[in-house]
This record gives structure tokens, C-alpha cells and sequence, in this order.
């Protein structure tokens, strides 16, 4: 009888211990952790770093996470997410991974730098921004990855009551901790060449076919380190904000397009609204004012 006892609260005890060392593990994962975003400097400097460009659900992306941990283990990773899955199927959403190779213009190892090309991957650097809209979670367990999601909300909800234009969504494992780091300036800068914001491309197009002048599509990084208020409804609207328009011809072109003739009157008047225009024209330029950016805290 009492070899009964003494078996059953053995085994009571040490179903309560599983227990408390269950809850104790996911406690420590972050789950109940406080998310506090604010906006301000950036967790990260200027960065050179090796990444896969994936397009695809964001499930998959921890594959690319262990592949790049795998040849650098002793570097910090990073993961730039381009697409809200809430607007676009999973399968069309595009990513990078990879791991940050240097950081402020320090030494990049060579070797390193051979594997991380041998296996596919390309490099590329990151320009540090102004400002950002950051926030951070525990990185210390599996479920720590998990967990991690119920930061998404609180960003994305923080960006449009202060109507930020803010993307794209990064991530960087740093010091125990995941970064989250959304720019407010220089956008177009961040994204890899596998992908291009539409607007840059029509834009592209744009050149290719029109006889106008028409400012660089790479002065679009320094057009939108002016321009971080808006934030359309998703991820990929927003990117219109920093789109290049064509101007007028400044160099005086003859036009394909053939006018109706037109009296002295009618002419001296058209020249004389050709010339408001122009003025109009060359004082405007793609900065926006700055709201709402100052010190917020959620």
C-alpha cells in the first residue's frame, strides 16, 4: 500500500516538473514579452552582406537561415521581407536572407566571402538610414522564431495610425535579440536587384522609349530620404510614392507631334504659358514634409 503511494506522487511530481519546465521554457521564449515600437535610429549601420533572393511563402524562409548560419556561424543574420502576405498569396512573396558580411566598412573575410559565393549566394550592401521605425524581441530558443510574429502587428498598426511611409520589413539577428527595423528614408535602397519596385521599372521603361529628360532612377534613394510620411494600404502601393515623372524638355527637342497652325495672337500667348510652366516646373521637386516621426513610442 504504501509502495503504491509512494509511486504515485513520484510520478505526480514529476509530471509537475515537465509541466513547470514547459511553461518555464516558452516564458523564456518571449511569449509573453512587451513589444514597444518606437521610432528613431537604426539597430544597424552601413551593411555588406550575402543573401538568396526567394520568392515564395515566408514559412520557407527558415531553410535559407540555417543555410546561411551554416557557413558563417559567428555572423549576425538578416532577413528583408518585401511583400505584406495579408494583400499578395503566399507564393508570390519575395524575401532575401543571408548573413550581414560587414558592418561600417570593417574587414570582410575573404574565405567567408568565397564560400558564401560558392554557394550561390550574391552580395550586397545596405546604406544606413536616418530614421527608422524599430522595435525588438528575445532571440534565445526555437520558439523565440515563433513567437516573433506577434511583432508584425504592432509595427504595422504603430505605421498607419501615425501614417508613415515605411518598407520594407527587416530583420536582424543581433546580440541575442531580433531586430526589427522598417526605414523611413532611403526605401529604394533597400532593395536587392532581384527586386524592383514597379514604379522603377515603368519608369525605366519610361527613358527607354520617351525623348524627355528625366532625373536617374538611381537619384530615387535620395529622393525618398526626403519623402517618409505615406503608407498606402500595402507594402507594394507604397513603393508608387517614389516613382520618377517625366519633365519637360529642357533642351528644346522638335516633337514628332505635329500642332495645328495658329495665329500670332494664339502663339504669342502659348509661348507666353510654355514659359509659366517651365517656371512652375523647375521648382518642383519630390520633398515631402515630415509628420508624425518624432520620438513616437508604442
Amino acid at each position: 500500500m504504501m509502495s503504491g503511494w509512494f509511486s504515485l506522487s513520484t510520478e505526480v511530481i514529476l509530471f509537475s516538473l515537465f509541466i513547470l519546465g514547459v511553461v518555464g521554457y516558452i516564458l523564456y521564449s518571449g511569449l509573453f514579452t512587451k513589444v514597444t515600437v518606437r521610432t528613431g535610429c537604426p539597430p544597424i549601420k552601413r551593411i555588406t552582406f550575402a543573401y538568396k533572393f526567394k520568392v515564395g511563402a515566408y514559412k520557407n524562409c527558415g531553410s535559407l537561415f540555417r543555410e546561411a548560419h551554416s557557413i558563417g556561424p559567428k555572423l549576425l543574420l538578416i532577413g528583408v521581407f518585401y511583400t505584406d502576405p495579408q494583400k499578395v498569396l503566399g507564393k508570390h512573396c519575395c524575401y532575401a536572407v543571408g548573413s550581414i558580411l560587414s558592418e561600417e566598412g570593417s574587414q570582410i573575410d575573404t574565405e567567408l566571402l568565397r564560400k558564401y559565393e560558392a554557394a550561390g549566394f550574391n552580395i550586397f550592401s545596405f546604406p544606413e538610414a536616418m530614421h527608422v521605425v524599430s522595435t525588438s524581441f528575445p532571440y534565445r530558443t526555437y520558439l523565440s522564431v515563433l513567437f516573433r510574429l506577434k511583432v508584425y502587428p504592432k509595427l504595422e498598426k504603430y505605421i498607419k495610425e501615425r501614417n508613415l511611409w515605411a518598407h520594407p520589413f527587416l530583420e536582424i539577428y543581433k546580440n541575442g535579440q531580433i531586430h526589427f527595423m522598417v526605414p523611413l528614408d532611403r526605401q529604394g535602397d533597400f532593395y536587392v536587384p532581384e527586386f524592383r519596385p514597379p514604379d522603377r521599372r515603368k519608369s525605366e521603361q519610361e527613358d527607354s522609349y520617351s525623348s524627355t529628360d528625366v532625373s536617374g532612377a538611381e537619384s530615387n534613394s535620395d529622393d525618398s530620404s526626403e519623402s517618409g510620411v505615406l503608407l498606402p494600404d500595402s507594402r507594394e502601393a507604397s513603393l508608387t510614392a517614389s516613382s520618377v515623372l517625366p519633365r519637360s524638355d529642357s533642351r528644346g527637342r522638335e516633337s514628332s507631334f505635329k500642332e495645328p497652325e495658329r495665329t500670332e495672337g494664339q502663339e504669342e500667348e502659348k509661348n507666353e504659358q510654355h514659359h509659366e510652366d517651365s517656371k512652375y516646373r523647375s521648382l518642383e521637386g519630390p520633398m515631402q514634409q515630415w509628420t508624425g516621426v518624432v520620438g513616437g513610442e508604442e
